[in-house]
């Protein structure tokens, strides 16, 4: 398709739906767009005559089961994702390394990205940790880092990384994919047409099928990450050593050091938990396929600082620490970071979209780890239920919605703790009932606990 010679229907006009319009107009395609926020006497998407374009561009907040998307494929218009977008629009000498994946994806797009700086790459993280795609992909770099969601990977068909991985997968977003299937099938779309390496999780069923039913490009490898010893083509621990038996021609008998747990230890206040040193395996297998020397993985890692939100020390007041982990958006953010961080009695302050998921398991799973749970968000019920049938003498506080949900629900935390508890705010659901994002919900957080140590 010859995009400046187009007429193009951009569905959304969030920082995906603006970014991808100033690309489309700077390339001389005709757009139109159209937005759930716009005024009442705006036509919408009923007004528009799909017959007239040649592409929709659908933003991730638009389900393709939504009456929108649904008459868009009736009228068999091309729909295109951000990132589908960019890479036609795409800089030709830039390789791409992607990464998708239920938790994790922000930290280990920042892991690479140090490691790229640390190696002096011309070097730009992008996608779902923050800048669109497309607001970038026309520049010449020496590499560009994505992480992507299953919503952007839905309309993604075409792009060719230079390496891949998919961290994990754990049932999330179920309301927009329609169910388990739908979105694992999504999230398998980050392997296909890979050039160099597929990195997964050796002891994950799910991610090694997605690999092996992958479509990609001839010489491509499929390279193993794991928390044990490597065998060949993978990368692992040996002892406390990050180690690479992948990237290396004698990798029948020799192995290079990467980095060691040691490196990141600065990153959490106990002993560093498994999941960064998954995350940090995957970025270091990124790094290698992209051939960045062993010396500067280690040295990327030992210079990363983790992004806000996630897991943060906010203050400890009264001797009770407060702990920001609004980034944990799904159960499974929120089981990673009572594995690593709340290694005392926890006051959990959870709840808000919960997209489908079920909380119920980790409601059970973290019962014993529970003083007490102070839930906010407009899904209460169900979470309040999961408590009732699986945490029956955890003491729980449901807050009603209002503009001070935050500052009610840590005032309540803290009548809860008690000295050498944590108080962690990781809700495993989604922010857009009461908050703006996940950061407006972490910024909320660290406001209200302000106020206590004051």
């Amino acid at each position: 398709m010859i995009l400046g010679d187009s007429r193009v229907l951009i569905l959304g006009m969030g920082v995906t739906g603006r970014a991808a319009s100033a690309a489309l107009e700077k390339v001389g395609a005709r757009v139109v767009t159209v937005d759930r926020t716009q005024p009442a006497d705006h036509p919408g998407i009923e007004g528009v005559d799909l017959s007239s374009f040649d592409l929709v561009i659908a933003s991730p907040g638009w389900p393709p089961h939504g009456d929108a998307l649904t008459a868009v494929e009736a009228a068999d218009i091309p729909v295109w994702s951000e990132v589908e977008l960019a890479w036609h629009l795409r800089a030709p000498s830039t390789p791409w390394l992607v990464v998708t994946g239920t938790n994790g994806k922000t930290t280990t797009v920042q892991m690479v990205g140090s490691m790229a700086a640390a190696a002096d790459l011309r070097c730009a993280v992008v996608g779902n940790v923050g800048e669109p795609v497309v607001a970038t992909a026309g520049e010449p770099l020496d590499l560009l880092v994505v992480e992507v969601s299953s919503f952007q990977l839905h309309y993604t068909f075409s792009v060719s990384p230079l390496a891949s991985v998919c961290l994990n997968v754990d049932d999330d977003h179920l309301d927009w994919h329609g169910g388990p299937e739908g979105y694992r099938a999504d999230k398998a779309r980050v392997y296909a047409h890979t050039t160099v390496a597929c990195l997964y999780p050796e002891d994950n069923p799910d991610i090694d099928a997605m690999v092996r039913e992958a479509d990609v490009e001839e010489g491509c490898r499929a390279i193993g990450l794991t928390l044990g010893v490597p065998t060949i083509s993978q990368l692992g621990l040996v002892e406390d050593i990050l180690v690479d038996r992948a990237f290396l021609e004698n990798r029948q008998n020799e192995a290079f050091e990467l980095a060691r747990i040691e490196d990141l230890a600065h990153l959490t206040a106990g002993d560093v938990p498994p999941y960064l040193i998954a995350n940090a395996l995957a970025a270091a297998g990124l790094a290698r396929a992209a051939g960045i020397d062993p010396e500067y993985v280690g040295e990327g890692l030992r210079t990363f600082r983790l992004d806000h939100h996630r897991t943060a020390h906010v203050a400890t007041v009264d001797g009770v620490a407060y702990v920001d982990d609004s980034k944990a958006t799904n159960p499974h953010a929120a089981r990673a970071a009572f594995g690593g961080i709340a290694v005392g009695t926890a006051v959990w302050i959870v709840g808000g979209l919960t997209k489908g998921a079920d909380l119920a398991p980790l409601v059970r799973d973290v019962a014993d780890r529970l003083r007490a749970a102070v839930i906010i968000g407009l899904d209460s019920s169900s979470l309040a239920a999961a408590f009732e049938r699986h945490a029956p003498g955890i003491p729980v506080t449901v807050i009603p919605a209002g503009d001070t949900v935050m500052e009610r629900a840590v005032r309540v935390a803290r009548e809860y703790a008690r000295p050498g508890d944590i108080v962690l705010m990781s809700p495993a659901c989604a922010s857009m009932d009461q908050f703006r994002d996940y950061a407006d919900r972490g910024d909320a957080f660290a406001t209200a606990v302000g106020a206590l140590a004051k």
